[in-house]
């Protein structure tokens, strides 16, 4: 990831005025604040959704870039179409001081890179410090591994990291784009916000720099390299590994290898040939020739070379053209974009959101969402918000606190009945209910309706499958339940957790030997919690082939009806003191349809009530 810095904020003194232009600009200054005002807007198109104070303008202009970064990555790697099985929202914040305060901290201070990525399972978050140029190709590399993720079969590090590094070199506007320059160019000199600079001591050596000294490693042992990017927590890029990894796919993309690569990647991942055999059937050429290929390449681009020296003399980001260039895709004519307005509570509850899922802000999300939720009217009337209700909720589901994860739930659906987050997170608490208490689910019915629900709005979600899947075979539909599984490893093909629950309904199907091909292979993965679990899949197996039932399986309890949870509340009501003060609200009476009643986290009740 490149070096950012901040941009030179203009001063301007030494101006003088007429005292009565100066009075006349006095008056208007109250006029000119108002206006001023940020206006939240949130801007959809097909595949992304941008959300910004930053005008109109700003905000269309964030949606095409994006557009064309997935664009690009469908042409790099010859995809007919791309898939994003995880709701992805950016957030392009105007003022920069909103960014630092929300932004991650290293080493107790917020990153300096105008661009952040929260990943998650359910949904996930970029936000942008939009006071900066191209803030988008701070979390071009992140973006890269994404897409990745989601559109590649698993592969070995240096592919991943070398595909990344190179991606994230992109520059784009609405006619070109540009890449394959050194992501990790830097200024030796720092500078301030009045411009003036001062020369860093020992400044981090970018990947030219480090091809260009006479220690590489050998071929077969950067394909050997183990890296896990699963969190997307890498640290720094700027080493021998990087560097090798973005000049070997540098030269693959280039030289047009793509094919022969992924001949390559199956030999060694699925036929477990090993790597010098491989690459030699793959590339017709020995690990020592294709090494020697990779150099030269390296050594042929002069431009890196002329951008190393231009860096050192303090112009490392200048407009120079890189060395790959080519039309755009698409542009701003080509990309159908849809705005609202934004509630400003709503938009700082979004913002709230991402914070709580950071865990070094999520006390300072927790307390923007008590100041949301405090907020009045004109005529100091409570006005409540479902999008921060539904972040408590999300908040106490992570820590495993059902109970109050229910009831804000509740709090979201009374207000806004219709949105799909709130059936979707009604599902995933009953889900994670049953596997903290190691159960059956409850309220299995009302669950899968509210999953096809979640899958009929966004059709990629991949977690709604997986979930709707363990539902159904939990509910004896063994061949609906693959149908389902199948669909989210398509989405997410290299989501293990995935292939795991795969095995399970294999082995509820009785499919004994197609779930012990499936266990074996995950023992050996490089996550540990995947490869104990599948080693306890494999011990109890034989058991469970013998007597049809896990050792370890859920317990079974018979499910009370929703007049056995109100008898039993009573009761329990009964045999204690009521020191409850008497509610002296005013009954207000609703007429409507009764659409829907979920009584699985009792004694919580919820109603949905149609009464449009």
């Amino acid at each position: 990831m490149p070096l950012w810095r901040p941009m030179a904020r203009l001063l301007i003194h030494g101006w003088s005025f007429a005292p009565s232009l100066l009075l006349f600009m006095t008056l208007l200054r109250p006029l000119a604040l108002q206006a001023a005002e940020p206006q939240w807007q949130e801007f959809r198109s097909a595949h992304f959704t941008v959300v910004t104070d930053m005008g109109d303008k700003k905000g269309r202009e964030i949606v095409v870039r994006f557009e064309q970064m997935r664009a690009v990555f469908e042409q790099l790697l010859s995809r007919k179409k791309v898939k994003m099985p995880v709701p992805l929202t950016i957030y392009a914040l105007r003022d920069d001081k909103r960014f630092f305060q929300m932004a991650p901290l290293h080493n107790g201070q917020p990153i300096s890179v105008p661009g952040f990525f929260v990943p998650g399972e359910d949904h996930q978050f970029i936000v942008l410090n939009g006071f900066e140029e191209e803030p988008w190709r701070a979390i071009s590399h992140e973006f890269a591994h994404l897409m990745l993720n989601y559109n590649y079969p698993p592969t070995q590090a240096w592919f991943d990291e070398g595909f990344a590094e190179y991606f994230s070199s992109i520059r784009l506007d609405n006619k070109n784009i540009q890449m394959g320059s050194d992501p990790e160019l830097g200024s030796p000199y720092h500078e301030d916000l009045l411009g003036n600079q001062t020369e860093v001591r020992n400044p981090p050596k970018s990947l030219t720099e480090l091809l260009s000294g006479w220690v590489w490693l050998s071929l077969p042992d950067l394909f050997t390299m183990k890296h896990d990017t699963s969190s997307y927590q890498e640290g720094t890029h700027r080493t021998l590994f990087y560097a090798q990894s973005w000049m070997t796919m540098h030269y693959l993309l280039n030289k047009d290898k793509l094919s022969e690569t992924g001949t390559y990647l199956g030999l060694v991942q699925l036929q477990h040939i090993p790597i010098e055999e491989a690459i030699q059937q793959a590339y017709g050429m020995s690990a020592a020739q294709l090494d020697k290929a990779v150099k030269d390449y390296f050594h042929s681009l002069t431009q890196l070379k002329q951008d190393q020296d231009a860096a050192r003399n303090g112009n490392a980001n200048g407009n120079r053209p890189q060395i790959v260039q080519f039309a755009a895709p698409l542009g701003a004519d080509d990309v159908a974009i849809e705005a609202k307005e934004l509630r400003q509570a709503d938009a700082e509850a979004q913002l709230a959101e991402v914070m709580v899922r950071l865990p070094e802000r999520r006390e300072q999300g927790l307390k923007e969402i008590d100041r949301i939720l405090a907020l009045t009217d004109k005529n100091g009337q409570p006005v409540d918000n479902e999008i921060a209700h539904r972040a408590l909720a999300w908040v106490h589901i992570e820590k495993k606190e059902f109970p109050q994860a229910a009831e804000e739930l509740g709090n979201a659906a009374a207000l806004n009945p219709n949105d799909v987050w709130n059936r979707y997170y009604l599902a995933l608490l009953k889900y994670r209910t049953a596997q903290t208490k190691h159960e059956e689910l409850q309220g299995l019915a009302n669950m899968m309706i509210d999953l096809k629900v979640s899958i009929d709005w966004y059709p990629e979600f991949a977690e709604a499958y997986n979930m709707l899947a363990m539902g159904r075979i939990e509910g004896g539909g063994a061949a609906s339940a693959m149908e389902s599984i199948k669909q989210a490893i398509a989405l997410s093909p290299r989501n293990e957790q995935y292939v795991f629950n795969l095995g399970q309904i294999q082995e509820g199907a009785k499919k004994w030997d197609a779930a012990q091909e499936i266990f074996e292979r995950l023992k050996s993965s490089n996550n540990p919690q995947i490869a104990a679990a599948a080693k306890h899949q494999l011990d109890e197996l034989p058991t469970v082939r013998k007597y049809g039932v896990s050792p370890s399986a859920p317990k079974r309890a018979t499910q009370s009806s929703p007049f056995d949870e109100l008898e039993q509340e009573a009761q329990k009501r009964a045999g204690q003191p009521d020191t409850r003060t008497p509610d002296k609200r005013p009954t207000q009476f609703a007429k409507g349809t009764l659409v829907r009643v979920d009584c699985s986290q009792a004694p919580s009740a919820i109603l949905l009530v149609n009464i449009g």
